[in-house]
């Protein structure tokens, strides 16, 4: 019996390709464009794993690799535990890869040879419940998910935009939203700003959304800061953040938000509202730009951008802009897909259509550009001739 199995394992290293420890270890290191594959089963993986491996247990190899490459050039390495990797090699050349390795003595040999494994962030038996869906999601799984817990977002506004943007956030499993808005719950608002309901009226939007959210999430850290940002207090607010999404409707606190984002560093997935009409981007805030001064060096006149309190505004579209707002949020905390970032999306509700213009840095932008000439928070409310600077987010 030993023998027969000796002898078919012998058979298929036969058929397949073994790459040495060594030289895996240099090809990634050099960057070539492998894909890595770690076929244990997703309690061995998150015991510790070759960074930048991808897991999908062999059992799902069939199902899944395609996920992961449609071209049948592409070249893979693959591991697993005793003679996982050899198998799985033979799997994947029976479906067509040509470029394929295993590597030689898996993940064991690779930690004796001194080299490091990764381990991600533990999900709790209750994380691993709660979040179990997104665990079946190849881009997201337990590593993933990890990356949102961890994960610090400020929500600017906790309004029309900043509403559904939340709630998804908290569902989602970000780890810690913090919440600025020092306004007060109207029963005007309520035809939109889903956070909160009429039991909450007159009391501090920041409160009423916490207590929905850690309903909703007990597990989401959510900070309230009734409070207005102002020049005084901004820098510090945002400096605890990863990213800031913005959902306020006045142009002070737009320009505040943008010059100290690129100050600090942080990206900001923005959005907007007009009656039937929104638009969604992301401004990294960085030498790649842009910024939103590189589409809007001066804020229009006040009887240009009338506010959702002037112009009015359909009830459903923030949740549309609110949840594109969160979807970029999610993208970026994953490191997946293709962000909004040099896009503006623009949504109209009417026409049920999308269209996507280009975006670009401006290097004369003051803040972002080559040769910035703002380089500190300014006073804003000058800046934008007298509008209303308080965050009034819709």
């Amino acid at each position: 019996m030993t023998t027969s199995l000796e002898s078919f394992i012998s058979k298929v290293k036969s058929e397949v390709t073994a790459i040495s420890v060594s030289d895996a270890e240099k090809r990634l290191a050099n960057g070539s464009p492998v894909l890595l594959l770690d076929v244990r089963e997703r309690e061995q993986y998150s015991e510790g794993y070759i960074a930048g491996a991808e897991n999908i247990s062999r059992g799902f190899l069939e199902l899944r690799i395609e996920g992961r490459a449609n071209d049948r050039d592409t070249a893979i390495f693959v591991y697993g535990d005793e003679h996982q990797g050899e198998f799985a090699a033979r799997d994947l050349q029976n479906m067509g890869y040509t470029d394929v390795a295993y590597i030689s003595g898996g993940v064991n040999a690779w930690s004796d040879a001194g080299l490091e494994l990764h381990r991600d962030r533990q999900l709790s038996k209750a994380d691993v419940q709660r979040y179990s869906r997104h665990l079946l999601v190849p881009e997201v799984g337990e590593k993933g998910q990890g990356k949102l817990l961890d994960a610090k977002v400020l929500m600017v506004g906790a309004g029309g935009l900043g509403s559904p943007a939340a709630y998804y956030l908290a569902a989602a499993g970000v780890g810690t939203l913090g919440i600025v808005d020092a306004d007060v719950v109207d029963v005007t608002n309520l035809q939109r700003q889903i956070l909160h309901g009429t039991s909450d009226v007159g009391r501090p939007k920041a409160i009423s959304a916490r207590e929905t959210l850690v309903d909703l999430n007990p597990g989401c850290n959510v900070v309230p800061y009734v409070e207005y940002l102002n020049s005084s207090n901004v820098m510090d607010i945002v400096s605890e953040y990863d990213i800031v999404v913005n959902g306020c409707d006045n142009f002070p606190t737009r320009y505040m938000v943008n010059d100290a984002c690129v100050f600090a560093g942080k990206p900001i997935v923005d959005g907007s509202i007009f009656r039937f009409e929104g638009q969604a981007t992301i401004y990294p805030c960085d030498s790649d730009g842009p910024c939103y001064r590189c589409l809007y060096p001066e804020p229009p006149p006040a009887e240009l951008a009338p506010s959702c309190a002037e112009a009015g505004v359909l009830g459903v579209l923030p949740g549309t802009v609110g949840l594109i707002q969160a979807t970029e949020v999610v993208k970026l905390i994953l490191g997946q897909g293709d962000p909004l970032i040099g896009r503006l999306l623009m949504y109209d509700a009417l026409a049920m259509s999308f269209k996507t213009f280009k975006i670009r840095r401006d290097p004369e932008c003051p803040v972002c550009g080559d040769n910035p000439t703002v380089t500190e928070l300014i006073d804003y409310v000058a800046f934008c001739s007298g509008l209303n600077h308080e965050v009034a987010a819709d």
